[in-house]
């Protein structure tokens, strides 16, 4: 059988998948990196007891500053799994505990996971976790397979986005994929314990030296996704080419943390806006806040 010519992200490479040559340097078998409890996503989908996340490996968007750069590069290939066999970690991890799938940078192999959903349906709900660099087209295929949606809004200025994740289309591809996330989930649903049952919960990394771009996405989620919660992230560490000696050519601020200042300015329109969601603290960010990978 010979492999399809790739378009399920905003790149539609064409590219056959039977070999790591397009974007996300993935091929036509399911890879995972890691699959176990996660204590480090919001408390609605952690919970008390972990989120049961599933690391793909590869990754269509390939942001300069990734903190998963060894996976979503391809520089440690994961581990190869069948749709039946990933159905299996599915429940080996609710059996251990897992409030909720959690799919991570799952964009590349959405037909796999498609398959390995509907295998045999789940009795937690199933947590879209993805960069937000998503075709609409491509997860209406989902409806009724995800419970909630956990994007992230990266960018709101394309400028920024083309220099730091070859993406300059990204604010208008992440703005129409979360209003087909919206359109498939509904408002936030929450269950007796304060966890995320069904919904959208928007993700933005504010990234040092960058807090206009910040506040022009929030600004963006309150005009266009009225009632959606906001994950306010201060997590930036630099990573990938980041961390590399002389960093990124032209943006040497990445090669270091937010500041306190930026975090207070960005965190200070999110509240004038009225968006509800959550801030994440300075001090949750560094080595220890990333996985061992296989």
């Amino acid at each position: 059988m010979s492999a399809f010519r790739c378009r399920l992200c905003p790149r539609r490479c064409h590219v056959p998948r039977d070999g790591p040559e397009g974007a996300c340097k993935s091929g036509r078998e399911l890879r995972i990196s890691r699959a176990a409890l996660h204590h480090w996503e919001e408390p609605p989908i952690s919970g008390a007891r972990g989120s049961g996340a599933v690391f793909f490996t590869g990754c269509p968007l390939g942001c300069l500053y990734c903190q998963n750069a060894e996976i979503s590069t391809g520089q440690k290939p994961g581990q190869a799994v069948s749709p039946q066999e990933l159905s299996r970690i599915f429940f080996r991890l609710v059996e251990e505990g897992a409030h909720n799938i959690n799919l991570v940078t799952p964009t590349h192999y959405i037909q796999g996971i498609r398959r390995a959903l509907l295998h045999k349906r789940l009795p937690v709900p199933v947590v879209y976790n993805t960069s937000g660099y998503e075709r609409a087209e491509v997860l209406r295929s989902l409806e009724g397979l995800v419970d909630v949606y956990l994007p992230d809004f990266k960018y709101a200025q394309p400028d920024l986005a083309g220099a730091l994740s070859n993406a300059p289309d990204y604010p208008e591809a992440a703005a129409a994929a979360i209003r087909e996330m919206v359109r498939q989930a509904g408002p936030p649903e929450y269950d007796s314990q304060g966890l995320l049952r069904r919904g959208v919960l928007i993700r933005h990394l504010v990234l040092p030296g960058h807090t206009k771009n910040s506040i022009a996405v929030l600004e963006r989620i309150a005009r266009e996704f009225p009632g959606v919660p906001v994950s306010l992230m201060a997590q930036y560490t630099p990573w990938g080419q980041a961390k590399a000696p002389g960093g990124i050519p032209g943006y040497p601020e990445l090669s270091r943390p937010i500041t306190q200042r930026e975090l207070q300015k960005v965190q200070g329109v999110l509240f004038d806006l009225g968006l509800d969601g959550f801030v994440q603290s300075r001090s949750a960010k560094g080595a220890a806040y990333i996985p061992e990978f296989f």
